[in-house]
């Protein structure tokens, strides 16, 4: 580990103490008297999700706290979502999403039906739009996982019930959400953290980007110079960080990027779709390994985050990601009671939660 000095110490203390203090007075406001929440409950049902940006600072928030709650209390929106229907289409293989997708709708009392589209992307058989309204007539949630952004969005606009980006080519909101909701858990809250990104700016790059920004976390990108995120949606969490009193960078220099972080996340550097680029990119991101000397320029207390699979020994080794220090199972649990939270803040659920009535 990297030496610092007495006052640098205790400066790195004294903000993970007053971290910890926000942490805990945010919690001491019932979930059911947040205004966070209970604004979200009005404007969000029956909207859809097909970015970050769909959502307010607020909003942001509101998943966040009520995902707590969820996890804390599962029992009590086990009726939350009693006779709702949601379908399931996925172009692209998954794990945690559907699994947590499906659990979750099955323990608030509603019923997943999963549709395989894996050799037979939306569009091809029918129309978008036809699909759509098909699809609105029989049930009360869509929940995509795409290749195209296009698709999702194309959904959206020709269906009356929430359509739900699931991944897309351009984001994982949904992963971004579960993230911040473990790193809450860790830090007491999201604000003033410094969060840093090491790898493809990809889409979950992109939803980790925004989600910072509205929550108050300092975001710092490194990427390979011909693999940085998208530059509009970098000027939208731009945007969103000088709101919220936080800030962007977006830079080239992993150990630079790294130094001081509280948490150092990455992600594999050949997304789904993308396996044709391999070889190209394995120098390319070869410095951007998150191994244990890399780790060290982190802050003595910075957690490691991945979303999964991981393609160990490459973006990440077998040292790092099995430490301590590593919460990727965290992430991966959490992605249960977000999206549970999700889904009962688009389906107007909580008025039939006993402690919201």
């Amino acid at each position: 580990m990297a030496s610092r000095t007495i006052v640098e110490r205790k400066e790195l203390e004294r903000k993970e103490l007053e971290r910890k203090e926000l942490g805990r007075k945010e919690s001491a406001v019932p979930v059911q008297k947040n205004p966070d929440v209970l604004a979200a409950a009005a404007r969000m049902a029956g909207e859809d999700l097909c970015s970050i940006a769909d959502l307010s600072s607020a909003e942001v928030r509101a998943i966040m706290k009520l995902g707590h709650d969820v996890k804390r209390n599962p029992g009590e929106y086990r009726h939350g979502l009693d006779a709702k229907q949601m379908v399931l289409m996925f172009e692209k293989a998954s794990l945690r999403t559907r699994l947590a997708f499906e659990a979750g709708m099955n323990t608030m009392g509603g019923n997943a039906i999963f549709v395989d589209q894996t050799n037979s992307p939306l569009g091809e058989r029918e129309t978008i739009a036809d699909v759509a309204k098909n699809l609105e007539r029989w049930v009360d949630v869509i929940v995509l996982r795409t290749y195209a952004h296009d698709t999702i969005t194309e959904m959206a606009v020709n269906s009356r019930v929430p359509v739900v980006n699931a991944l897309s080519d351009i984001e994982h909101p949904c992963q971004a959400l579960a993230d911040f909701m473990t790193l809450e858990e860790h830090f007491g809250t999201a604000v003033g953290l410094n969060f840093t990104y090491v790898g493809d700016g990809n889409n979950v790059c992109h939803s980790l980007m925004l989600t910072g920004a509205q929550l108050g976390a300092n975001v710092t990108i490194a990427t390979p110079r011909r693999y940085s995120p998208n530059p509009e949606i970098a000027n939208i969490a731009r945007e969103m960080a000088e709101k919220n009193h936080c800030e962007l960078r977006l830079i080239q220099d992993p150990q630079a990027a790294v130094e001081g972080a509280d948490a150092v996340y990455t992600d594999v550097c050949v997304s789904m779709g993308f396996e044709h680029e391999s070889t190209k990119r394995a120098p390319l991101f070869r410095p951007y390994q998150v191994n244990e000397a890399l780790m060290q320029k982190a802050s003595p207390n910075a957690v490691f985050m991945h979303c999964l699979p991981a393609r160990r020994g490459e973006e990440v080794t077998d040292v790092v990601i099995d430490s301590p220090q590593s919460i990727v199972f965290d992430q991966a649990e959490n992605r249960l009671h977000v999206q549970k939270a999700l889904l009962l803040l688009l389906l107007g659920g909580l008025v039939n939660v006993e402690k919201f009535q």
